[in-house]
């Protein structure tokens, strides 16, 4: 279940990447639409550190090596 929040996450913060570099590309003036793309993904990002952490000291995410 944990893995599962992370993994929805990252598919979260690619799509805001994508649709960030969408309206880049298309939009010719100056929108919030970038601005607001950026913040989500920022926000996102910061959660999937905080998810990170609180999986790795719950024990729900060990390190392993390879």
């Amino acid at each position: 279940m944990f893995k599962t929040l992370i993994i929805i996450n990252l598919i979260l913060i690619i799509i805001s990447l994508i649709s960030g570099a969408f309206f880049l590309a298309k939009e010719k003036e100056n929108s919030n639409r970038i601005v607001t793309s950026l913040t989500i993904r920022v926000g996102l990002s910061i959660c999937l550190i905080c998810l990170l952490l609180i999986g790795y000291f719950t024990g729900n995410l060990q390190p392993h090596g390879i």
